[in-house]
């Protein structure tokens, strides 16, 4: 949800719950993404919450911190209240207009991003709401892509993936798919997997050069 959806107000509370470290939010978001990989990896899944608060506990330990479970889970809690950046709401509405049919696809819950959704005021732009736990994964692992493309109804050729983050669209354009590359800022593109087939600063510049449908 990165491209939708602002993390920066997760700062102080991760911040908080870490003593005070508003630094370690992204340590903490890349130790999330990095045992994601493995639950998929070794065969086991535990939901995206789950795995966000094990890994705040991690964290925490890493830096000399002991954080119970409930503070964990109450530290990320704000993850379902995010603001959007301010360019998506106008973007997203440019695109709909196209003809386009938006579908979120997350590793969150679907419970999680539609709440998510509502909060940040986008619920009633989205078709549908998807997510990696109904086949037990996380992306990129392909199979979520493929299950997604065939819940929807399209093609690979007939899809584009937009994401904020260099292994989402390294895994999208690895199961065939469009790929859309939305550079937020400290988000880069991963050099060892296929180019992007669009590279924009946000969603209003998507909205821009993609064509009608």
């Amino acid at each position: 949800m990165k491209p939708i959806l602002d993390l920066h107000p997760l700062q102080k509370s991760v911040g908080d719950a870490l003593g005070g470290r508003p630094d370690l939010l992204k340590i903490w978001f890349s130790t999330v993404l990095h045992y994601s990989l493995v639950e998929t990896s070794i065969d086991q899944y535990h939901d995206f919450g789950q795995v966000g608060a094990a890994a705040l506990i991690m964290v925490a330990q890493a830096n000399g911190l002991k954080l119970s479970q409930d503070q964990a889970k109450e530290a990320i809690a704000p993850i379902t209240k995010l603001p959007t950046h301010p360019d998506v709401r106008e973007g997203l509405e440019a695109l709909k207009s196209k003809g386009y049919k938006l579908v979120a696809l997350t590793n969150s819950s679907r419970p999680a991003v539609e709440k998510q959704l509502k909060n940040a005021g986008l619920y009633d732009l989205f078709d549908e709401y998807l997510s990696g736990e109904a086949v037990h994964s996380y992306k990129p692992n392909l199979k979520v892509y493929n299950w997604a493309m065939q819940k929807i109804g399209v093609s690979s050729r007939e899809s584009l993936l937009v994401a904020a983050h260099g292994w989402d669209v390294a895994g999208a354009k690895r199961a065939g798919m469009n790929t859309a590359f939305v550079a937020r800022a400290d988000q880069t593109i991963y050099p060892l997997a296929k180019t992007p087939d669009y590279t924009v600063n946000d969603i209003i510049e998507l909205s821009k050069i993609l064509p009608a449908r």
